[in-house]
């Protein structure tokens, strides 16, 4: 595998689903007070099973590198892949040694609306619905409510699986 061909692997998508969420939550939505593991994979493996891909697993390793970078947004108030610490530099430190792709939202009031608006980008539908990864981490985090912010919330799902699977 090139060089640059990796490099484009780490980076994921580059293009930034930061639109702010102007509707209400349904119903039953997973806002960032109630989501659980089990919603998380349900919400994300529903998106794939109804797309007919194949279901990802849950990675801790993957988790915290996506929490990392959702507490890094909102502590910048910013939505960005890179606030000075890479993608790469994250799973790292996260200890996973695979192929990443990474999806960031901001403004989303739930884990739905976020998936939605990632199905609306080319580049974050192909990460979220990818068939070379086979597991991720998901996290968001909020901007504290004393604070004024141009998204309040922000979500990072960071995606992996085997560098051979891009070969």
């Amino acid at each position: 595998m090139s060089l640059s061909r990796r490099s484009l692997l780490i980076l994921g998508s580059a293009f930034l689903a930061g639109c702010s969420a102007t509707i209400p939550p349904p119903p039953g939505a997973t806002n960032p007070t109630v989501l659980t593991r089990a919603a998380i994979l349900a919400a994300i493996n529903g998106t794939r099973q109804r797309n007919g891909v194949p279901p990802l697993r849950y990675n801790a390793n993957l988790e915290a590198a996506a929490r990392s970078q959702a507490n890094l947004m909102a502590s910048k108030d910013q939505l960005s892949h890179d606030l000075g610490v890479t993608l790469r530099q994250r799973v790292s430190s996260a200890g996973y040694d695979g192929a990443v792709g990474e999806n960031v939202a901001g403004g989303q009031k739930t884990l739905e609306q976020a998936i939605e608006g990632w199905l609306n980008s080319p580049g974050h539908r192909n990460t979220l619905l990818s068939t070379r990864f086979v597991e991720f981490g998901l996290a968001v985090a909020r901007v504290s409510p004393d604070r004024k912010s141009r998204y309040g919330t922000y979500w990072a799902f960071v995606a992996g699986g085997p560098f051979e699977a891009w070969r």
